[in-house]
């Protein structure tokens, strides 16, 4: 294993880790209803503006100006679609239960996006997403609370955006800047959702800082490390590893709302990582032992 990989399984985890508690600090404000959904989503991505044009001007911007673009005009409407869905999405689901559909729509995208392409799957491939998809279900039925029909669909759209928005990342060579640029092409879009939320507005201090935690840190840094990450994941494993999420945003969930670790979350676990590791490893190794014979 060489220091690339390593970059790149370091800067997966960290992501990951960062999606998740995206998820537990929306539940947290939005569930406790310490702000509204459309000051979170405005707190949030202004917060990871700010950080991310922080952390550039500590760059060496001649650096940065060899490697353009500065992201686009398209990733930044996912990014905004996907974090106004998912702010209201949580008004009406669990941490657990809007995680999993967060990301199990995020998979169906992308793989469908793959394939769609031109891909092929690896057998390995197909029986890794069967093996991971079956313990994302798993999980849901029978005991998560069932989702209402408004906060799934708003779930799902998020979770559309955000995988488009992971597809747009692939071919990021610069990814602090298209980040950064990202997230300020947001700003027309909050404007838009401050002048419609004026009236709706509802703010703690705890609501705040929950929202300046998710932009700052779980997104703003997050996501830029996340485009780091997919330099060095195929469409299919960027897709997968995701599913991890849910089951971290559910441990999230214990940690921070007194919930029971359950047999069925520990079963489903194992179901999740083993289908994802068949996905990254499966094929390796199968080409690996075909070009030896």
């Amino acid at each position: 294993m060489n220091i690339n990989h390593i970059k790149i399984i370091a800067a997966t985890t960290f992501a990951l880790l960062a999606f998740a508690a995206n998820s537990v600090l929306c539940r947290l404000a939005l569930g406790d209803n310490t702000i509204d959904p459309s000051s979170f989503t405005i707190i949030r991505l202004f917060s990871g503006i700010i950080i991310l044009m922080a952390v550039m001007q500590l760059k060496d911007k001649s650096f940065d100006e060899k490697l353009k673009p500065k992201g686009s005009w398209l990733a930044a409407s996912m990014l905004f679609i996907y974090a106004i869905a998912f702010s209201f999405g949580y008004v009406s689901l669990d941490t657990g239960t809007g995680a999993l559909i967060l990301f199990g729509a995020v998979q169906i995208t992308m793989i469908m996006a793959s394939l769609t392409s031109g891909n092929k799957l690896h057998f390995s491939e197909w029986l890794g997403l069967l093996i991971a998809f079956s313990g994302f279900v798993y999980l849901i039925i029978p005991d998560l609370v069932t989702p209402s029909f408004i906060g799934f669909i708003l779930m799902t759209i998020s979770g559309m955006a955000w995988g488009f928005y992971t597809l747009l990342g692939r071919t990021s060579k610069n990814p602090l800047s298209d980040t950064a640029y990202n997230f300020l092409r947001t700003s027309p879009f909050l404007l838009i959702l401050i002048l419609f939320g004026l009236n709706d507005i509802h703010l703690t201090y705890v609501g705040v800082m929950l929202a300046v935690l998710s932009g700052a840190i779980a997104s703003g840094i997050g996501y830029f490390v996340w485009y780091i990450a997919l330099k060095g994941l195929s469409v299919t494993q960027a897709a997968v590893v995701q599913l991890f999420v849910p089951i971290i945003a559910a441990t999230g969930g214990v940690v921070f709302t007194n919930e029971l670790i359950t047999l069925r979350l520990i079963e489903s676990s194992a179901l999740v990582l083993g289908g994802i590791l068949t996905v990254i490893l499966g094929k390796y190794y199968f080409v690996h032992l075909a070009s030896k014979k």
